[in-house]
């Protein structure tokens, strides 16, 4: 019980003094795989109207400024994503995100539009992570 009133005072202190609780970490991830090129008007509907079960688990996995991009590079379509992390411990919000049942639905819809990488396919996954060389804040 004196713990927690030792927290309370605590916070009560920091608030009457202006403190701020720290920001949270946030972990940028950029990733990219491929699309086919007869599927890119049906992957653009579908994420012109993303069901809203789906977006409430990606920020509930601590996912945030998700954004997706497509790029025509010689004959070959890409998509490239970026989103900002702000979890504790990314491969267990991952392993929830992937349990969720409307999530496997959605990916059912989406995974067949694209077209893995070598590495991605190779590990049984469908989007390859890029490693971050430039950010200024």
């Amino acid at each position: 019980m004196k713990n927690i009133i030792y927290s309370i005072a605590l916070c009560v202190l920091a608030f009457i003094a202006g403190c701020k609780p720290p920001a949270p970490k946030v972990i940028r991830y950029g990733m990219v795989t491929g699309i086919k090129p007869d599927k890119i008007a049906y992957y653009k509907k579908l994420h012109a109207a993303p069901w809203p079960g789906v977006v409430k688990k990606i920020a509930e996995c601590n996912i945030h400024n998700y954004s997706i991009y497509l790029q025509k590079i010689d004959d070959k379509y890409y998509l490239f994503s970026y989103f900002e992390y702000t979890g504790n411990d990314f491969d267990a919000d991952m392993q929830r995100m992937a349990a969720d049942s409307l999530t496997q639905k959605w990916w059912r819809e989406t995974d067949p539009t694209q077209l893995p990488l070598p590495r991605a396919l190779a590990k049984h996954e469908v989007w390859t992570n890029m490693p971050e060389v430039f950010h200024t804040p």
